[in-house]
């Protein structure tokens, strides 16, 4: 018989990681019959795949509430063990916008006052469990389980308060669980919701960093195997020769350009000054007989106009790839990938000469490629939020891990990026791949291409044991 493997899917992020990689192919080969239970707007079943779809399901009314309140009281006790500081940049503002949202957060500042401690977050969890197991949804999800009896549940992601009801279903049920911690700055964040019997990780450091944050999670429970993330970089039968990515996008066959990642409007709320300043630059170089573009990648979530007047100045130099993502509703968080997207996005750094942006993953997607990274690193002079501060960014945590200050190339001023970017061009830049390089095997496990078998490899050992 084969093993019936549920992923549980609730954003763009886990359709990106397991729906448009090889994730289920290669799970079949290995005699699995892989379901998806969707509980996103896109329809999985058009690629082909089995699912089954979570619609009309709502969480308990009071657990977003106290789930806010659980990540403040998790970054207190952060401070508290590290008497550092960082961890109250993760804190988001609270909301007064009307009367509903300044009662939810008065009971969140409440219950954070009362219960910034461990046993606070214990209790936290109890009532949160508590609450969710009175839902219909746990209902529905319980209903689920019992009728398909799957080996095993696999959450795409540790952070999805929807993700709550569909686990302890399973949980008391016994059947298997599982976690996939998505990104490399997570753990830092206090951004962990479920609670699983199992939790998948990019690395050893990722691995230590779970297990200093979470001290009730076992060594045992932790499974180290990289991200599907990257597999796409690759697959070299993915990647368009140069010709033909020129000519569909409309580019120069004889310029060599240079990537724009942007950042969402809270992240870089200057951002259209940063691609201005990086515009200057390449007329700059042009001038000194350089032959260079910028290819403008907006922020897939970002669909403001703030960039449009230095898209018309800049319009002779700068050519806008537009992410393959699509909305299905007006909401930010319903704007999700397609694969398309992963594919665009990989041949864009095949075919560029290196990425600069704010603090941005990207570095690994362009290292992939055996492409530098530029990160700014100066505030603008004139600033949309005067309160923002991009040096504040660097000091999030999972810079800490960076390998040396060689493995991104800094843009420390307006003027200073000429210099960088002309070190780029004359391939003096070798330095900056090399400790990139260094970086991305401490955050992600190597080989990169094979974190989808390692995955499947963790997951039959659980269910066989």
């Amino acid at each position: 018989m084969k093993n019936k493997i549920f992923l549980l899917v609730l954003d763009g992020v886990g359709l990106r990681n397991f729906a448009y990689s090889n994730f289920k192919q290669i799970g079949e080969k290995k005699n699995n019959n892989v379901v998806f239970w969707n509980k996103t707007h896109f329809s999985i079943e058009s690629l082909g795949f089995n699912e089954i779809k979570i619609e009309n399901q709502k969480i308990h009314p009071l657990t977003d509430t106290l789930k806010k309140a659980k990540k403040d009281v998790n970054l207190n006790v952060f401070i508290n063990r590290t008497k550092d500081k960082v961890y109250n940049s993760y804190k988001f503002k609270f909301s007064y916008k009307n009367f509903n949202a300044s009662v939810k957060s008065s009971l969140t500042r409440l219950l954070i006052f009362l219960l910034s401690n461990e046993k606070g977050l214990k209790l936290l969890d109890k009532y949160i469990n508590y609450f969710e197991r009175k839902t219909k949804y746990y209902t529905y999800c319980k209903n689920v389980l019992q009728v398909e009896k799957p080996s095993i549940i696999f959450c795409t992601s540790q952070r999805h308060v929807q993700s709550i009801a569909p686990l302890l279903a399973a949980k008391d049920l016994e059947i298997p669980t599982a976690s996939f911690i998505f990104s490399w700055d997570n753990i830092p964040k206090a951004t962990m919701v479920v609670e699983t019997d199992f939790y998948f990780v990019w690395s050893e450091h990722m691995k230590a960093e779970l297990i200093f944050y979470h001290p009730n999670i076992r060594e045992n429970q932790i499974i180290v195997t990289g991200t599907p993330q990257f597999e796409i970089h690759f697959e070299k039968n993915s990647l368009m020769p140069r010709s033909d990515f020129f000519e569909k996008y409309s580019l120069d066959i004889d310029k060599r350009y240079i990537c724009f990642s942007g950042d969402d409007v809270t992240t870089s709320p200057d951002d259209p000054k940063y691609l201005q300043d990086l515009a200057e630059s390449i007329i700059r170089l042009n001038n000194k007989n350089h032959n260079l573009g910028i290819i403008f990648r907006r922020c897939p979530v970002d669909f403001s106009t703030r960039y449009d007047e230095i898209l018309e100045k800049y319009k002779d130099i700068i050519v806008t790839i537009d992410p393959l993502w699509k909305p299905f509703t007006s909401h930010w968080n319903t704007i999700l990938p397609t694969k398309e997207d992963g594919i665009l996005f990989s041949n864009i750094a095949e075919h560029s000469e290196m990425v600069v942006n704010l603090g941005s993953t990207t570095l690994f997607d362009f290292v992939a490629h055996n492409k530098p990274c530029g990160y700014f690193r100066y505030n603008q002079k004139i600033q949309k939020n005067p309160n923002w501060d991009i040096f504040r960014c660097y000091k999030f945590v999972h810079f800490r891990s960076m390998h040396s200050e060689n493995s991104v190339i800094w843009l420390d001023s307006p003027t200073a990026i000429d210099e960088k970017i002309e070190m780029v061009v004359n391939n003096n830049h070798q330095k900056q791949i090399d400790d990139a390089k260094k970086w991305f095997q401490k955050i992600n496990q190597h080989p990169v291409e094979q974190a989808s078998e390692r995955i499947w490899s963790a997951i039959e050992n659980i269910i066989t044991k």
